[in-house]
């Protein structure tokens, strides 16, 4: 609770901050701040788990684990944002504002206890995010990208709310707990309830960017701000895939034989859209936007085989993904700005020009590739384990091919790094950025030599 109160009132002082044009202060307060709610956090850990705002919302351990590791993913973007803002905006605070009010809705989103938090955390967040997409008022495809994703997300939180509704009118409450216990009541549900479930999916895949409702995906990404399409491919995805689990977990596990084949359907196809588009590519920014629908695939795994295992699975991979993702972002903006492009040209002989910077996007990219001893070979692993005490190998053998599929996208910086030649100048990775880079590169390796780690959190 505490953690929701500081991260709500945090951008107030923001703003405050930037109308007195204390612009220096803005991303130390910022940091300070998210450090603080994060602590506050971490010491809620292991309480007894009650049902606060008159059961609207739950802080317990899988709440606490997944608000922290988007504060965390919020902390390491956020610390890539000194002088990036200042190069696309002179209203600086409101930049950082409005990411924490989106960062408020996804806390939300991951401590919901009730239908109706879960429909105001998501649209919190949301309403920030098509602000952050087209904030670059001068910039026609941050433009475009705002209005796809506002005109998409308007549409499918119809679809959201109108399968709540029906779920309320079925059971006479939006209360986790009551749906719970009517559900195991009524173990043959009615239509309207099964409806009700259905019309949610398609909410919630919208969400995560899984297909077939991931066409707002690769425009939306590509025309943000490249630090604003990291923290939605990060913290977004992080959260919506918790909510998922969190509502699915809690209220529809005894109706799985209805849900499981339409998810099992949805993971099917989203691996091989997001896979084998982004294998065509040419920019290093649309391809890691068809590779983020590829392992929103991969986290749906956790759904299909949902079980007591699920909620390390998502956070594990959740976390793998995210910090390797920011690696990723945070090169590319880098070298975007040296180069002017973002094809994969623009990471021609980097591996000479910036041997650091070439290390640990080389880490990142093996990472999303799931290849061993990294935290993405990991997360992989934990999720076709889960699937596959489930299911038949088929489903293993879908994932596993798409994982190959995804090596020859992600290996094609690699190749431009260190096999191929240009005449560039040395780009110089500013000091913060290095403090990101090596805390995430050390945290994928530290993941993926040992697991346990966090493979216990929840």
């Amino acid at each position: 609770m505490n953690t929701l109160i500081i991260i709500s009132v945090l951008p107030i002082v923001l703003l405050y901050l930037g109308l007195y044009k204390a612009t220096k202060s803005l991303l130390p307060v910022t940091i300070i701040g998210l450090l603080a709610a994060l602590g506050l956090a971490i010491a809620q850990w292991n309480n007894v788990a009650l049902p606060i705002y008159h059961g609207m919302m739950m802080f317990d351990n899988f709440a606490i684990a997944f608000s922290g590791i988007t504060i965390v993913a919020t902390i390491l973007i956020l610390m890539l944002s000194k002088g990036y803002f200042d190069r696309i905006s002179k209203h600086v605070a409101e930049y950082y504002a409005i990411i924490l009010f989106s960062l408020a809705g996804i806390i939300v989103m991951v401590s919901f206890y009730n239908l109706v938090m879960l429909f105001i955390g998501i649209e919190i967040m949301s309403v920030s995010l098509y602000i952050l997409a087209g904030i670059k008022k001068s910039d026609f495809a941050s433009n475009e990208a705002a209005l796809k994703y506002f005109l998409m997300g308007a549409f499918s939180t119809g679809f959201l709310l109108f399968g709540i509704t029906l779920l309320y009118g079925t059971t006479g409450s939006f209360s986790l707990e009551v749906i719970r216990d009517w559900v195991l009541a009524h173990p043959h549900a009615d239509p309207m309830f099964y409806t009700g479930i259905a019309l949610i999916i398609v909410g919630l895949c919208f969400k995560v960017g899984a297909a077939p409702f991931h066409f707002w995906t690769p425009d939306v990404y590509e025309g943000a701000p490249t630090l604003i399409t990291a923290f939605m491919s990060t913290v977004v995805k992080t959260a919506g895939f918790a909510a998922f689990l969190r509502l699915f977990s809690a209220c529809f596990a005894p109706l799985s034989d209805f849900w499981v084949p339409v998810i099992l359907v949805i993971t099917v196809i989203t691996l091989f859209i997001g896979n084998i588009t982004a294998l065509y590519q040419q920019s290093f920014k649309r391809m890691l936007a068809f590779s983020s629908i590829s392992h929103a695939g991969y986290l749906l795994f956790a759904i299909v085989a949902l079980g007591s295992g699920s909620a390390n699975s998502v956070f594990i991979y959740a976390t793998a993904y995210s910090i390797a993702s920011i690696i990723a972002f945070g090169s590319l903006i880098l070298v975007q700005q040296q180069s002017g492009s973002d094809n994969f040209e623009s990471f021609n002989g980097l591996a000479k020009s910036n041997p650091f910077l070439a290390l640990v996007l080389t880490i990142a990219m093996l990472s999303l590739a799931g290849i061993p001893l990294t935290a993405g070979f990991m997360g992989k692993f934990f999720m076709f384990s889960g699937a596959l005490a489930k299911y038949h190998v088929w489903l293993v053998i879908i994932a596993v091919v798409n994982a190959i599929i995804s090596i020859f996208y992600y290996f094609r910086v690699i190749i431009a790094m260190y096999f191929r030649t240009a005449d560039r100048t040395e780009l110089v990775v500013p000091a913060y950025y290095k403090i990101v880079f090596i805390i995430s590169a050390l945290v994928t390796i530290l993941i993926g030599v040992y697991p346990d780690f966090i493979a216990r959190f929840i």
